[in-house]
């Protein structure tokens, strides 16, 4: 198995372990092209290991920072996720769509929605 990097394989370093343990008793051998690391040695493993702590690391540092900007955001009055679509531009697009005279994309052109907020309303 070519992967380009073990960090793409786990999304812990348990998971990431686990996997090249149960793909070595399988008889599959690894190959990470950034790491370059022969997982067939002692070392290699200590080397795997080690850098799969590292990312491990670095993805909860990720994780907490991203949580904490969001708290920060949250306390200077900022709302999560995307601004919700004009409620009156969706519903000329839905007239425009029911009255059968433009495509989809001419109508969300017009109305300046995302296809997938019409094609949502349109399910509702």
């Amino acid at each position: 198995m070519v992967v380009e990097s073990l960090s793409r394989l786990g999304r812990s370093s348990k998971d990431l372990l686990s996997l090249i343990d149960d793909w070595s008793n399988k008889g599959v051998k690894l190959v990470s092209l950034k790491e370059s690391i022969d997982m067939d040695t002692p070392t290699g493993k200590l080397l795997l290991t080690v850098l799969s702590a590292i990312t491990q690391f670095e993805r909860d540092i990720t994780v907490q920072r991203t949580c904490e900007g969001l708290q920060a955001a949250r306390a200077r009055g900022r709302k999560d996720g995307r601004p919700q679509a004009d409620s009156k531009a969706v519903d000329k697009a839905i007239k425009l769509y029911k009255a059968q005279t433009h495509s989809i994309k001419e109508i969300c052109t017009i109305t300046k929605i995302s296809q997938a907020t019409l094609y949502r309303r349109l399910a509702e």
